[in-house]
């Protein structure tokens, strides 16, 4: 990823986040999505990276098409050494063309090369297509959930680990 493809990843990420989250999170919140906001926020920390951060995109015909993130997993504010796969988004007219799937097997093939055993990421519980999506790329459940709300609606997350 580079600096300039941040408004695409962000216009990817918002739009990710209003389509598959339709329903399972107050309309009210996806609607005041910002992508401007998101933008900023995605360059700035992108600019202030200390490079734990891998920030991959997918291209087609030269477009960004998506992208996702992983780094060390976070524990209570602190860096282990597994890995964790941060966001994967994929622009909603190209779900299921093998975007997704192409990401998510360079993010972990980055993350075992990095010598990481473990590779963590975390996922709306009512989200069922993202949950089938990691379980067929070998993710389970570990059984650790995370207690979540936006604007007052519970939004649990289930805790997904593949080993290497």
């Amino acid at each position: 990823m580079r600096l300039d493809d941040c408004a695409r990843v962000s216009e990817i990420r918002v739009r990710g986040w209003q389509s598959a989250y339709r329903g399972l999170m107050p309309q009210s919140y996806l609607d005041a999505l910002s992508l401007t906001e998101d933008a900023e926020r995605r360059r700035t920390r992108f600019a202030q990276g200390d490079g734990s951060v891998v920030n991959l995109v997918a291209e087609q015909v030269g477009q960004v098409v998506g992208w996702a993130a992983h780094g060390p997993y976070r524990e209570g504010g602190h860096r282990t050494s597994d890995a964790e796969l941060y966001a994967l988004y994929v622009d909603p007219a190209r779900i299921g063309t093998g975007v997704g799937r192409a990401l998510l097997t360079e993010a972990v093939r980055r993350t075992t090369a990095d010598g990481h055993r473990r590779m963590y990421l975390w996922v709306l519980r009512a989200n069922t297509r993202a949950r089938t999506f990691y379980t067929h790329a070998g993710f389970h459940p570990d059984g650790t959930e995370e207690p979540s709300e936006v604007n007052g609606v519970p939004v649990p997350e289930v805790r997904y680990v593949i080993d290497f």
